[in-house]
């Protein structure tokens, strides 16, 4: 088929038949579509949208493109996903954390697309972690020690890794069919028992309203549950960032804090929440009130945070009880009022300039930058009292830069005004 046709089909509105997604997609891995066409065909998606039928038939041309992870035990295999968002690190604590409880959990995670952080970039902050583990060394590792965070090995699902690199530099993230396709597609070829899924809103999060949220909720739950898996979803708010901390290293220093016994923070609720849906799934737990109080005995147990350790010298990292971080440069707030807004995109964007995201395809990451968020929504503060600590360097004019431009948009994306916000619950059940 000719990839031009298929392009103005989606275009101008139109439907595709399955055998056009299917052609667009084996083109693609194969190079007969070039990148170029992709994208152009990716934004059309974005403006014209898909139906259910065509996510289907997306998110199965995605999963058929490689193969399948092999089982590696008779235990039961869980995974999260988060559809992103800022200081949203619950994955590096999600998955030592239920390896504790007998289960397997094989997170095949990905970099970070948009402003949105990636688990991977975080992970490598540790000197040496290896995220291109073989097919064998992730069943090996399983077997070890129940849990193992990688990128997709080249068999698993090869037209996503491609698309969702390209959709990072083409501005075609945010649309429900898409995110449907690329996380499902990854998360079916794992080979799970059961999913759970974090579906952020807000201004942090590619969904910016509660309604958009339940749409690609419900999408992807639908997703999970045709192919026969066990699959939840929380709604979880990202009008702020989720963590204290923002950026690669910096969210790190923050997991290994929330398996140090410090879970009564927003990181750690929404972490023991999704902990907690993937227990009682499995059956480890009757209800999410008894797995929660599981999950926190284990957690002063220490052994989630031995775990964590393990894992990170498994895949040939250098585990660090703190990860080190550039040197700190403070902002003060410029009158006195309460945090009525935090808008995120513009906290992403200082992240990027100052190097700790993405600009191009395979840009290099500096981990060692990021934001401190030392005010939340909905509290009161002083003129010059300190709101946000920025990690950067500035030793070099274009680290001088960087950080000038990092903090206009910081100051920007915090709202100060007269009287109380009104507050948003941080876990919205489906």
């Amino acid at each position: 088929m000719v990839p031009a046709a298929i392009i103005a089909t989606k275009r101008d509105g139109g439907e595709h038949l399955p055998t056009e997604i299917e052609s667009m997609i084996t083109g693609f891995v194969s190079g007969e579509v070039a990148d170029y066409q992709m994208a152009a065909w990716a934004m059309a998606v974005v403006c014209r949208g898909m139906t259910a039928k065509e996510t289907s038939v997306l998110t199965a041309a995605m999963l058929n493109s490689g193969s399948r992870l092999p089982r590696a035990s008779d235990r039961p295999r869980v995974d999260k996903h988060s559809t992103g968002g800022l200081g949203d690190s619950p994955s590096v604590i999600l998955a030592p954390l239920l390896a504790c409880f007998e289960l397997d959990v094989p997170m095949l995670s990905g970099r970070g697309l948009g402003i949105t952080g990636g688990t991977l970039d975080k992970l490598e902050a540790f000197p040496g972690y290896r995220t291109n583990l073989t097919s064998q060394e992730i069943t090996d590792q399983l077997r070890a020690i129940g849990c193992v965070i990688t990128g997709t090995t080249p068999d698993i699902a090869p037209a996503d890794r491609k698309l969702y690199a390209l959709r990072d530099v083409t501005g075609t993230v945010e649309s429900i069919p898409l995110i449907t396709a690329s996380i499902m597609s990854k998360k079916l070829a794992e080979s799970l028992d059961a999913l759970v899924l974090d579906v952020k809103f807000g201004s942090a999060a590619f969904m910016q309203n509660i309604s958009d949220a339940l749409r690609l909720a419900e999408s992807l739950v639908a997703s999970g549950r045709n192919d026969g898996l066990s699959t939840s979803a929380v709604l979880t708010a990202m009008h702020q960032p989720l963590g204290r901390m923002v950026g690669n290293a910096c969210e790190i220093n923050e997991a290994i804090e929330v398996l140090e016994c410090h879970t009564s923070s927003p990181l750690g609720s929404v972490t023991l929440r999704l902990c907690s849906e993937l227990l009682v799934a499995t059956q480890r737990a009757s209800d999410l009130a008894s797995a929660e109080m599981k999950l926190l005995s284990e957690v002063e147990s220490g052994r989630p945070l031995t775990r964590l350790k393990k894992m990170v010298e498994y895949q040939g990292g250098v585990y660090l009880d703190r990860l080190p971080l550039a040197m700190t440069h403070t902002v003060c707030a410029g009158n006195t009022g309460y945090i009525h807004a935090i808008h995120g995109r513009l906290l992403g964007q200082a992240i990027i300039e100052l190097g700790g995201g993405r600009k191009s395809m395979g840009q290099a990451i500096d981990h060692a930058v990021g934001l401190e968020m030392l005010v939340r929504v909905g509290e009161h503060i002083s003129a010059g009292q300190p709101i946000v600590n920025i990690f950067a360097a500035d030793r070099s004019a274009g680290d001088v830069e960087k950080l000038s431009v990092a903090r206009h948009l910081v100051e920007q994306a915090i709202v100060i005004a007269p009287g109380a916000p009104t507050a948003t619950p941080l876990i919205v059940p489906l």
